[in-house]
């Protein structure tokens, strides 16, 4: 049970969830609120997805293609700046997202590289490392699920955070995470440039 808890807790914070949220509620700005919910959903299962396969297959992946880390960094920070650009900025041309639009924001860069960062990667990498025993694997793998379930409702939820926030907290809300966003996609490609200079 403890480490049932644990990972779980571990994952959840590791995600950062209530960046992640304040990402969503930017880029979903215009959206219905049916919009947000079926977005939130495609989020939740893209992460899942993604996790599930990064914990079990990832080391292997990354070695058939000759993937290192300090590569996806400098690749996951470049494409963080471009969403980064696109928060401060805004949509220049004016018009309202639509679903299609929408959707093709739920893996790139919802649940990838702002859910599951870099740094989210590592940690699923050396954990499924450490799953030594089948016992181990299927709770660490429960924990994994329910800390993407729990942010995943937080996402469903968001029209009704976005109520308390309002339009005047939104808008400020947008800029500043596009600045931490710009900032930290600065720092993953530093990250992955030193690492891969050796510096």
């Amino acid at each position: 049970m403890d480490f049932f808890i644990s990972t779980l807790l571990k994952m959840f914070f590791i995600m950062t969830p209530f960046f992640v949220l304040s990402v969503f509620l930017t880029i979903t700005n215009d959206a219905t609120p049916s919009e947000k919910r079926k977005l939130a959903v495609k989020v939740t299962f893209s992460v899942i997805v993604i996790s599930l396969v990064l914990l079990f297959f990832g080391q292997h992946i990354f070695k058939v293609f000759g993937i290192t880390l300090d590569a996806f960094k400098i690749g996951a920070g470049a494409l963080l700046f471009l969403t980064a650009v696109g928060l401060i900025y805004g949509n220049k041309d004016g018009q309202k997202p639509t679903d299609k639009n929408l959707s093709d924001l739920a893996v790139v860069p919802l649940a990838l590289p702002i859910t599951i960062g870099p740094g989210t990667i590592g940690v699923l990498l050396v954990i499924g490392a450490e799953f030594h025993t089948i016992s181990k694997l299927i709770i660490g793998s429960l924990a994994l699920l329910c800390a993407i379930l729990l942010i995943g409702t937080m996402l469903y939820l968001s029209s009704i955070i976005e109520k308390f926030i309002g339009k005047d907290g939104l808008l400020i809300i947008s800029k500043i995470t596009g600045l931490f966003l710009a900032a930290l996609s600065a720092q993953i490609m530093f990250d992955g440039i030193k690492s891969f200079l050796g510096l």
